[in-house]
């Protein structure tokens, strides 16, 4: 992952856990599949709650074979009201001025969700402004909140990724599929 850097000194509104280089195909798909051999190893299974990857971090995992075992599903939340009644967000954090959707509350909420509706013993979130518009004080373009939760708790980062929107998607899918293989066994 990136290099962790305090977001306040360049106006942004959350610590910045750094950019990460753009992975190929090959590099995505690798990672994918060192996800789904471990995860079925450990008897471990997984699921995402997608908005700013709209079902990206899914595919990545389905285009392995043997990815069925482990992979129990992913909810693409990108509206607003999927993620209030799928996911349970609260309003209280969609609703909050300099909370809303691009948020560690709703990036939590949105994984602790996923991992509920689907049963699943590890879910990955991911939240953010892909681009090109869609920035916000303190949250400009490619800024991405990451979640991910299992029996050992919900931890959430910040990335503030570099790109065209196509650069953000990959790289966010490269950070949740991280996540999501660090709390495999």
């Amino acid at each position: 992952m990136g290099v962790r850097v305090d977001g306040s000194a360049r106006g942004l509104a959350f610590e910045d856990a750094g950019d990460v280089a753009l992975p190929g195909g090959g590099e995505r798909y690798e990672l994918a599949r060192r996800l789904v051999v471990e995860a079925t190893r450990a008897g471990v299974t997984l699921a995402s709650a997608e908005s700013c990857t709209g079902g990206l971090v899914s595919a990545a995992v389905t285009d392995v074979p043997g990815s069925s075992t482990p992979w129990r599903g992913g909810v693409v939340s990108y509206a607003i009201p999927v993620k209030r009644a799928v996911l349970g967000v609260p309003d209280e954090v969609l609703d909050a001025p300099g909370v809303g959707a691009v948020s560690s509350e709703c990036a939590a909420a949105m994984c602790e969700g996923a991992r509920r509706v689907l049963g699943a013993d590890v879910a990955v979130s991911t939240t953010g402004i892909a681009g090109p518009g869609g920035a916000e004080e303190g949250k400009p373009v490619g800024t991405v909140w990451f979640g991910v939760t299992s029996d050992a708790g919900t931890h959430t980062e910040a990335h503030l990724l570099t790109g065209d929107r196509e650069a953000v998607r990959r790289k966010a899918v490269a950070i949740a599929l991280g996540l999501l293989l660090s709390r495999v066994g």
